[in-house]
């Protein structure tokens, strides 16, 4: 299971973080019962619901069908429809799979052309995932991709096209007339609460992801945090966490790792809070650290900047991969390598960047076992949880958007849409 470890020495902070706990105890137990106010938007707080035996049946005869008859798959989409299943197709190393390509994510015309240009000489599937198909980014990219796959595939191409979005929706209608397969994103699941649906599953399963351990990862999560108290639920825990450090001037959080396999959780990970929190001129901006690279950028801020980040690392606790390196003969000034495996550098460098932050700010540690299906899938709903927490207590919707409106309005003004 995940472990939640304080690497601060917050002993000044210690009786206010308990008042907080005890003071938001009916907000936990509220958000594991499940809000009533936002009954329309929990249907992820149910891994039994959102990704039943019948979800998981279809979704696995239909990645078996593309893995057979494609090598690539294009997932359509942006932002929560994609962050969470790019994360785990990129951060699972042991898998077999297609290829997956993104697109819709994106109005660049290089960037949509190199796409193209990935699917030359390839058979391919392709995926358009929008709960609302007014989001230009999928839908034009959709088009752009059909117009590609009528060229290569004829009368054929309906049979390589899925759409997931929401019944009844004109994607919906594009499908029942053109014949392509269809997925529900679920109506009560916000996209960035959706790593947990036929949204994030789908492209998973295409990519040779064992889609049923991530669900039980998520499961067994949801079984911890909605039946602990507030003294032993770590969700909780870092909920208030947070929103001490922000109470205290930190409003910047830093979620950092030496891990490689988590370069694109990150990206899931600070659409989440960002589109959950920044609202009505509060919340906590997300940021990240690559490390060990970014030690000599972000590094030099974190040490001599203005405390304005709390950290919270994130680390897997099983070894994964080693490489050791052998004596040499050679005058380079790093015999005091020789023998040691790249997997204790990097633990060393890690554990001595903790120590070093942690004298400047808050820092926190959240480690999983391994960057497998299963430990991702904890990872994903203990967020998730955390976060419509972390919203309650800011006082905040944690299931709208209502920002992300301003700049499509202006857009669609500009590009001459007028219905």
């Amino acid at each position: 299971m995940l472990r939640l470890e304080i690497n601060s020495d917050i002993t000044g902070f210690l009786q206010e973080l308990q008042d907080m706990m005890n003071g938001h105890a009916s907000l936990l137990a509220k958000t594991q019962r499940g809000d009533p106010v936002y009954k329309d938007s929990l249907g992820w707080l149910d891994t039994g619901i959102c990704a039943g035996e019948r979800e998981l049946e279809r979704i696995e005869k239909k990645a078996a069908q593309i893995r057979m008859r494609a090598d690539a798959f294009v997932l359509i989409g942006v932002g929560g429809s994609n962050n969470a299943a790019r994360s785990v197709i990129e951060g699972v190393a042991h898998r077999s799979g297609c290829d997956v390509i993104y697109a819709g994510n994106t109005l660049h015309p290089r960037a949509l052309r190199e796409m193209l240009q990935k699917l030359d000489g390839r058979d391919f599937y392709i995926d358009c995932i929008a709960k609302n198909f007014e989001t230009l980014e999928p839908a034009s990219a959709f088009r752009g991709l059909r117009q590609y796959m009528d060229s290569r595939y004829g009368a054929s191409a309906a049979e390589r096209v899925i759409a997931t979005g929401t019944p009844g929706s004109s994607l919906w209608r594009l499908c029942q007339e053109e014949g392509y397969d269809f997925f529900d994103f679920p109506e009560t699941v916000g996209g960035r609460y959706s790593a947990v649906t036929n949204v994030g599953l789908l492209p998973m399963a295409a990519a040779g992801i064992d889609v049923r351990e991530l669900v039980k990862g998520a499961n067994d999560m949801q079984m911890q945090l909605r039946s602990l108290g507030p003294q032993e639920n770590p969700a909780y825990r870092y909920a208030c966490l947070r929103r001490l450090f922000d109470r205290h001037g930190y409003h910047m959080e830093m979620l950092s790792s030496f891990e490689p396999e988590l370069r694109y959780f990150y990206q899931w990970w600070k659409q989440l809070f960002a589109e959950s929190e920044g609202k009505d001129g509060k919340g906590v901006f997300p940021v990240t650290g690559e490390f060990s690279e970014e030690l000599h950028s972000t590094g030099q801020y974190i040490q001599d900047g203005p405390p304005a980040i709390f950290e919270t690392f994130l680390d897997f606790r099983q070894k994964m991969d080693s490489f050791v390196i052998e004596p040499d003969s050679r005058r380079d000034g790093l015999d005091y390598l020789d023998g040691l495996d790249f997997y204790d550098i990097n633990k060393a460098a890690q554990q001595a960047t903790i120590r070093a932050h942690s004298e400047k700010l808050p820092v926190m540690t959240i480690s999983a076992e391994a960057p497998d299906a299963y430990n991702f899938g904890q990872l994903f709903y203990f967020f998730e949880f955390a976060c419509a927490l972390s919203c309650g207590m800011l006082g905040v919707n944690p299931f709208d958007q209502p920002g992300v409106e301003a700049y499509k309005q202006r857009m669609f003004k500009l590009l001459g849409k007028t219905k």
